[in-house]
């Protein structure tokens, strides 16, 4: 390598996190509002710069404590974005991760230093995004859709127990579409994804619901 090229000038690496949740049976994400440009007062994906002291994924954990008070959040890496005109300031080489987390169990910061704004939208109701956000928010999803059938991706959503019609509704509102019940609960069964625990959940009078949890051996 010869570090006088200048094809190997100001290049830089951006760590993005397509962070997910599903409240209230909606399929939603969250956005942080610019304050500084380029794209001053756009929304974006959380992220930002990796510096040089750093790992892409000690960057990450910093970029979402920084930018939205989230810390020890479960990331999944999932594409490298590389067009060399993505950033208007210098070619930034972007490393993609997909995040799921029960929103209600989190407090997200609504300003920082470096945003205006904070805040999670439904995916049918995102704005125009900054930079190539959009694009890579529509892969993320489409990650995501494909990964919920052969991890515990989702296992944040939930607690440690949970019923089949609370995971069911969480599928159905991430795929956007209607799921056979009988044999959702048979492939998560048969793949591993989820195992019946024995116990009971008594529901007022109601028919007791069967409790199940995420398979510890199917990691994200």
């Amino acid at each position: 390598m010869d570090k006088n090229n200048p094809l190997y000038k100001n290049q830089g690496i951006h760590v993005l996190t397509a962070l997910f949740t599903v409240e209230n049976g909606k399929f939603k994400v969250l956005l942080i509002k610019r304050k500084n440009q380029p794209y001053k007062n756009k929304w974006i994906l959380v992220g930002g710069a990796c510096y040089n002291n750093e790992d892409v994924d000690q960057a990450m954990q910093r970029e979402m404590l920084e930018k939205t008070g989230l810390k020890n959040i479960n990331y999944e890496f999932f594409k490298v974005f590389s067009k060399p005109d993505r950033s208007p300031i210098m070619r930034m080489i972007a490393i993609a991760y997909v995040g799921v987390i029960d929103c209600n169990k989190v407090k997200v910061l609504k300003e920082t230093t470096k945003t205006n704004d904070a805040d999670w939208f439904q995916i049918d109701r995102v704005p125009e995004l900054g930079y190539d956000h959009t694009e890579i928010l529509e892969e993320a999803i489409e990650y995501l859709k494909k990964r919920i059938f052969n991890s515990h991706i989702l296992k944040n959503l939930f607690p440690k127990y949970f019923t089949l019609p609370e995971v069911y509704n969480a599928y159905v509102s991430i795929l956007d579409k209607k799921i056979d019940r009988r044999n959702f609960r048979k492939k998560l069964l048969a793949d591993g994804i989820i195992i019946d625990t024995g116990k009971l959940l008594s529901q007022n009078g109601k028919k007791s619901a069967k409790l199940y949890s995420f398979a510890d051996d199917k990691l994200i």
